[in-house]
């Protein structure tokens, strides 16, 4: 026997790991397949209906296009007139207005009403519910309710009013009142922002709590130093969405006031809405369009950029 064989057994071990080898890339060339073609729907609706139109629109801008005629090319002739539209100021003012002041206000109600869900209380998943069922209604339909709430005659809040002798007001056709009334209105919807905040609420250490309050740690303590740090993560979550949100309000005020009275509602995506739609001045809303992409993009940032200051992160 020559001393150069060897045992059958240790040739076929390599024969046996390289099939494993083979079978596993096999597998994992069918997976990625798979993979990709689960993917396919969706990497074609964001080529389509994001990617495709945002660099049309990206064309678009210096172009001037009526719709019914062929798109004329004119330079920097949109971002010229973009500067000396007083409207620009107008809309953003409006938009400005309803952000910084509903998005706090709005996360303020929502947080106040997860605390007082998150109590245990007997029927607080009705509740929940309730306070949850007016995001289910289209935008038509609230601004329908909220329109005949507030008409001024015959409308249900001025009628109540009048029972107890109040004259009654001119909530959508006054200036100065509009956009407050419009914030109020947002106020029915936070539905969303609630069932968030009560998830976090409901997943904060009890233990920590009950640590604290044993140490002397008054309820507003233990509310500043434990649960607004603990929930902060899901705070900046809906601070985010809400303002990219606010930014981009649009139905209720098409609805409801189409921009007046006065200009006083008209938002800016109210006001690109007109343009592109009402004046067709396509090349012009493409402007708008990728300007309020900067503004929402610009104040994104900063908020992401300020985070580390007053958003905790529990670390395992």
């Amino acid at each position: 026997m020559s001393t150069n064989s060897r045992p059958a057994s240790s040739i076929a071990i390599p024969k046996t790991k390289a099939r494993i080898r083979r079978r596993h890339s096999g597998l994992s060339r069918v997976e990625a397949r798979d993979g990709w073609l689960s993917l396919t729907p969706f990497l074609l609706g964001v080529l389509l209906f994001w990617i495709g139109p945002m660099l049309f629109s990206l064309v678009m801008v210096t172009q001037e296009w009526k719709l019914v005629v062929p798109p004329k090319y004119i330079g920097l002739g949109n971002f010229q007139r973009l500067i000396h539209d007083p409207m620009v100021g107008v809309a953003l003012w409006n938009t400005a207005y309803y952000t910084f002041l509903g998005v706090p206000l709005r996360l303020a109600t929502a947080f106040a009403l997860a605390m007082a869900l998150n109590q245990g209380l007997r029927g607080t998943s009705i509740l929940r519910t309730i306070f949850y069922l007016p995001v289910l209604l289209p935008a038509v339909a609230n601004a329908v309710i909220w329109m005949q709430i507030l008409t001024p005659d015959g409308g249900i809040l001025n009628t109540i009013l009048g029972w107890f002798g109040l004259p009654g007001v001119a909530w959508l056709y006054n200036p100065p009142l509009a956009k407050p009334v419009f914030i109020g209105i947002s106020l029915w919807g936070v539905g969303p922002e609630m069932i968030i905040f009560l998830a976090a609420l409901q997943n904060t250490p009890q233990e920590m709590l009950e640590a604290a309050k044993i140490d002397g740690a008054g309820a507003w303590a233990r509310f500043v130093h434990i649960t607004i740090p603990m929930v902060s993560p899901v705070i900046l979550l809906n601070l985010t969405m809400g303002i990219i949100g606010s930014f981009q309000v649009f139905s209720m005020a098409k609805i409801m006031t189409n921009g007046g009275p006065q200009n006083a509602t008209l938002f800016m995506v109210l006001y690109l809405y007109d343009t592109a739609w009402t004046l067709f001045r396509m090349g012009y809303a493409c402007v708008l369009a990728w300007l309020l992409f900067a503004i929402i993009m610009v104040v994104t940032i900063i908020q992401l950029r300020i985070t580390n200051r007053w958003v905790y992160y529990e670390t395992a």
